[in-house]
């Protein structure tokens, strides 16, 4: 039953769980499970992983999340090489031979889909969103697909797509838009200034009308809308995000233990509840850290086991 799980999603330490991680699991009953490179040495060893987990919750289609995005962001690297295959050329293909990109793009797609259900994950925390922008940090660079707003929402509106009739879900990210940091917010905390009428014509434009079941924050400050939070933290800005961006699904935070949230587990925890995130995210896979964010987190809501529910229905 869905109903008796927590609002947050963990990651895991190694290629199998621990005996301490399953007791966390059955204890906490974490919303989903997020897998990175450290978790993935081969086919049958992840399945064999994912299927574990499975079993603690009894439910087929619990939610296992993965970061795969292709290029540089590519857990599955012990598996197969995506290196080249990055946003960017995505895009670049898109804006240069759009016949072409259809066939790449769609047998790209096709083949993340078909390892991340060898392996058991059904999320993929694709696509994303952020624009390139000259001068930025590097952190999004290539994983953007273009320096062009409308070239980035409609591949996201494909890639959504695609991934949905593959039967994996969607997180676009990192909403309401990164492409403007000029530090990396794994270890420092971006800011940016530009104006609410420039951010909503451009950053904001790519994440508009958007299909996916989930979406991920960034952990920026936008100094004109709220000049001490970070967006995961930010009761306005997901305001902001709800009604005027119009994002009505599952909102996500980004890895809680990210160097850019200032506050300890506890309270950077809580205050992305206050703000408005559905989910919390932590990712490290530290099992005292884990169980500060379960202890802080609350049961699932209404709005989330409704939303869980018509993800699942895609699910095949």
């Amino acid at each position: 039953m869905i109903e008796n799980r927590k609002s947050f999603i963990v990651g895991i330490k190694s290629l199998k769980l621990t005996n301490n991680e399953k007791s966390f699991l059955k204890a906490h009953k974490p919303w989903g499970v997020i897998l990175f490179s450290r978790n993935i040495k081969s086919i049958k060893q992840t399945k064999t992983l994912t299927n574990s987990i499975k079993k603690i919750f009894k439910d087929n289609n619990y939610p296992i999340l993965i970061d795969q995005e292709g290029g540089r962001v590519n857990r599955l690297k012990d598996i197969i090489s995506f290196d080249n295959l990055t946003s960017e050329f995505f895009g670049n293909l898109y804006e240069n031979d759009k016949m072409k990109f259809d066939i790449i793009y769609k047998l790209f797609v096709d083949k993340t889909c078909h390892l991340l259900k060898l392996i058991g994950a059904n999320i993929n925390t694709v696509p994303v969103l952020d624009i390139r922008v000259k001068g930025a940090s590097n952190i999004i660079g290539d994983r953007s697909f273009s320096k062009n707003k409308k070239t980035i929402s409609k591949i996201g509106d494909l890639c959504i797509t695609l991934f949905h009739e593959n039967a994996i879900g969607t997180v676009i990210k990192h909403i309401p838009g990164h492409g403007l940091a000029k530090v990396d917010s794994h270890n420092f905390t971006p800011i940016v200034k530009k104006s609410l009428k420039y951010l909503n014509k451009n950053d904001f434009y790519t994440f508009k009308k958007k299909n996916s079941f989930f979406a991920m924050t960034g952990h920026v400050i936008y100094q004109n809308m709220d000049k001490v939070n970070t967006v995961t933290h930010s009761r306005e800005i997901i305001k902001y995000i709800r009604n005027n961006i119009g994002f009505r699904n599952i909102l996500i935070s980004d890895d809680l233990s990210m160097k850019s949230l200032k506050n300890d587990m506890k309270n950077n925890t809580i205050k992305a509840f206050k703000a408005g995130c559905d989910i919390a995210l932590h990712c490290n896979g530290n099992i005292n850290e884990m169980k500060v964010v379960a202890n802080n987190s609350p049961l699932i809501s209404r709005f989330i086991i409704k939303k869980t529910s018509q993800f699942y229905k895609i699910l095949r």
